[in-house]
This record gives structure tokens, sequence and C-alpha cells, in this order.
């Protein structure tokens, strides 16, 4: 049973897309690759609206972006609503741009979603929300299924196995979903290159993060093969 957002109307999230499709020797960047014939960031937004037609839906795209955005949605008949808001130097200043859209006085739940993460799962989704409801945060994560060695890549002779329990290792994923005044407050702090995600941004200032199982189709496409992947686990996708 999927978990709709409570009082959804009073929800957001926020797709973040920004990728230039370096990995992928595209000179269209990878959120705007098709996959079963459509671009990527467009099966992303469709599942958001899946899961639910009142969430706040924010698109967060380079400037030099967007202009493209509107013409592909003019091609494709694209009709879900969402606010375009323009992205920053890094991911941060992406997120924080979205967050200054949203009034600090709703009692809100926000997510942040990678634009490239087109097969998150209903369950997830639902999960997260709730979850960031109940618990003032909540972030996606599946444990890793393999060994791990850690050293210098131009060192090959000197890369060492890690020894690790897998169950104590996660693998996160997005939407990260928080309260919003719990995120404005983090995004409020000035940027540090150790954050890596929203959960760490959050975390920076004192707050925990909880973990919901994530959905192992739920992956990042970066590279061609991964768009290869998503095609066969779109083609078969169920909840």
């Amino acid at each position: 049973m999927v978990m709709q957002c409570l009082s959804s109307n009073k929800n957001y999230i926020i797709v973040v897309a920004g990728g230039l499709g370096l990995r992928l020797k595209s000179d269209i960047p990878k959120q705007f690759l098709p996959i079963c014939g459509k671009p990527i960031l467009m099966r992303t937004l469709e599942r958001i609206r899946q899961f639910s037609n009142d969430i706040n839906i924010i698109l967060v795209l380079p400037k030099q972006h967007q202009n493209y955005w509107q013409l592909l949605c003019r091609e494709y008949g694209f009709d879900i609503k969402h606010k375009i808001v323009d992205g920053g130097k890094e991911r941060f200043y992406s997120v924080k741009n979205a967050l200054d859209t949203i009034d600090i006085n709703e009692d809100a739940i926000v997510g942040v979603h990678d634009g490239v993460r087109p097969l998150v799962s209903l369950r997830v989704l639902g999960e997260c929300y709730e979850t960031a409801r109940i618990k003032g945060s909540a972030i996606p994560a599946v444990n890793p299924v393999e060994s791990i060695r850690f050293g210098k890549e131009d060192i090959k002779n000197d890369v060492k196995t890690i020894s690790y329990n897998r169950d104590l290792v996660w693998l996160v994923q997005t939407p990260q979903c928080f309260e919003l005044k719990r995120l404005k407050q983090a995004y409020n702090q000035p940027f540090n290159k150790r954050f890596t995600d929203d959960a760490s941004v959050v975390e920076s200032i004192g707050y925990r993060v909880d973990l919901v199982e994530g959905n192992r189709e739920n992956i990042k496409i970066t590279n061609s093969i991964d768009i290869a992947y998503a095609e066969l686990l779109l083609n078969d996708f169920k909840d």
C-alpha cells in the first residue's frame, strides 16, 4: 500500500536537474536524453505526479537550459504543472534558490530529488514524506552488495579491500525529505565542500536524519549503461 502525502497541497518536491552530460559525452544534458522515447526528466516528473496530483513541483534548471526544456515540453505535449527556478553554481545553491521561493511560514514537507532518477518507487516516495512528517526528516537508502576497495587510482598495487558489515553501510538515494523550516535553517548557513547531499547539510546543524528502505531500481542515470539499464527496468517496472 502506497502512503500518499498528508495535506499534500502544502508539500513540495524540488527536482534538481543541472547535469551537463559530460560522462555520457553528449552535447545534450543528460536529463534531456530519452529513455523509451521520452526525456529522462519528463519520466521523473511523471513519476512524481503519479505519486501525488497535488504536490508542488519546483524544477531547478541552469538558465541556459530553460529555453530548450520549454521547447521539449511543447514538442512532447508535456503539461505537468511545475515552477522553474534558476540553478546555481553548486547543487547547494540550486536547492537554496528553490527553497527561497517557498514561504517559511508554511507547515510543509519538502523533498529534494535528482532529475535523473525516474525509477523511484511510489512506496519510497510515500514512506519518505510520511516519515519526514512524523520525525522531521527521511532519506531512502539501500545496502551495498559489492565488496569495496579503497586507495588512489594511480597506485593500483596499493588498493586495499575494506572489511565491513554490509548491513551497516548504506547507499543513499533521493528524494530526501525534511520539514520545511528545518531545511531552510540548514540552507541558511554558508556553503561547505563537505556537503554531498541535503542530508549532510541538515546534519551539519545538529539534526538527526532517519533512513527509509529505498528501491534498487532508483538509479541515478549518469552514463550510457545506466540509460540502457533504465530502459529495461522501465519496460517492466512495478511498485
